[in-house]
């Protein structure tokens, strides 16, 4: 991505993010720019003395670079990101929905005595490990079809932060070199983001871990690989064994929360002093020893507030965005529930909020009976739904901005 900000570890580019949140604006309405195939050769024989690429073999670089094309499709996509780009109500509706906390709970049922063992060794939640599994690539199920080399060797020669995509380049060549994984394996994102929960090439090499013991550090079709690693991640990060991320609380009327953020710590004490609550009204738990407030819909009209611990510090480390924090957080806490779960107290502050996953392929479905050609009524909201949107928009005299919302899926129904 090359969003307003670019994470220490871990590119959350758009098309595999609204792949696995199934909100797809990653299909850009421009033409892709030409690039020269010539300038391209030339900087690929550039970086073979390159720093980055000195543990790289002749052998390796000239195995998956000869005859390489440069993939002109992934340079538009560095100027989006739905963490950044959607309101905080619609990425949490498609993230944390009824079929994202079914599939988690089957998930941590069926990987409990793996992800028991992991928490031995990291001290990260069983749960926690499953909502960052669910939100990265919904429990293996999107993994990012672009071949790694390809889209970085691109992003290497062309476009913005190219140092930074060297880097990703060269590590991913040494993950090829030293067997890892197969080449035909090597798919993720545009930006090069991978495996089970989407490690960036240089993070495979701080965090992976070979946790089943075959001498490879596989987080593409090893779950136990992946879920160890990604556990290892957050305890490299500075996870906190048996502390929760946060909680959400509530809020004195007139409460000032200009000097909120999640970096503004403050003892709980001095929270509770304040007249915050949880957000059923009782005292506030000592089970976080300091905490920053956050308020994501950051307007005075209301929505959640919460105070959130070093360990949402962590989850927001993953990818740096606060929005992409509170929805594993989120996620990690409906999956844990026993008694079904909640979902937060205060709604945030619409009148339209987002629609689910199984509510998009609904409103696909009512487009495509509409007679307008979308495709499948996928609950990917790509560029041909939303041009459909404005269209029905534009018929019912609502704002033609082609979002999707609850406003409009009424209206359909009716």
């Amino acid at each position: 991505m090359n969003p307003p900000i670019f994470p220490r570890h871990h590119l959350r580019p758009l098309a595999c993010a609204l792949a696995v949140l199934a909100v797809s604006t990653a299909q850009a309405q421009e033409a892709p720019p030409v690039l020269g195939t010539a300038e391209f050769s030339a900087c690929l024989a550039g970086l073979k003395d390159a720093p980055a690429f000195r543990p790289i073999t002749a052998a390796t670089f000239a195995r998956h670079i000869d005859g390489l094309a440069p993939d002109p499709s992934v340079l538009p996509l560095l100027d989006r990101q739905p963490e950044f780009t959607l309101p905080v109500w619609d990425y949490l509706a498609v993230l944390v929905d009824d079929e994202r906390v079914a599939d988690g709970r089957a998930a941590l049922a069926r990987w409990r005595e793996v992800l028991g063992r992991i928490e031995q060794h990291s001290g990260v939640a069983p749960w926690v490990v499953v909502g960052v599994w669910g939100v990265e690539s919904n429990f293996g199920q999107n993994l990012g079809g672009r071949p790694l080399v390809a889209s970085l060797a691109t992003l290497s020669c062309f476009g913005r932060r190219q140092a930074y995509f060297r880097g990703e380049f060269a590590a991913a060549l040494r993950i090829l070199q030293e067997g890892h994984i197969a080449p035909e394996k090597l798919t993720g994102s545009w930006a090069g983001a991978f495996g089970q929960t989407q490690f960036m090439p240089s993070t495979f090499f701080r965090s992976a871990v070979d946790f089943d013991g075959d001498g490879r550090r596989d987080i593409v079709d090893s779950v136990p690989d992946a879920l160890a690693s990604t556990a290892r991640f957050l305890q490299n990060a500075g996870w906190r064994r048996g502390e929760p991320w946060g909680f959400e609380v509530r809020l004195p009327a007139g409460f000032d929360t200009s000097g909120a953020g999640r970096k503004n710590k403050q003892p709980i004490d001095a929270w509770r002093r304040a007249g915050l609550t949880r957000a059923d009204g009782s005292p506030l738990p000592d089970s976080l020893p300091s905490a920053g407030l956050l308020v994501p819909a950051r307007t005075r009209d209301g929505g959640p507030a919460f105070l959130v611990g070093r360990n949402f510090d962590t989850l927001y480390s993953y990818n740096a965005s606060e929005n992409y924090a509170l929805a594993i957080a989120h996620l990690s806490d409906l999956v844990a529930a026993t008694d079904g779960g909640v979902a937060f107290a205060a709604p945030w502050p619409t009148d339209d909020p987002g629609l689910s996953r199984a509510q998009n392929r609904e409103l696909q479905t009512l487009l495509l009976a509409r007679g307008h050609d979308i495709g499948a009524a996928d609950g990917l909201i790509g560029a041909r739904t939303r041009e459909a949107i404005k269209a029905e928009q534009q018929r019912l005299g609502m704002k033609a901005d082609g979002r999707a919302g609850q406003k409009l899926l009424a209206a359909l129904r009716g």
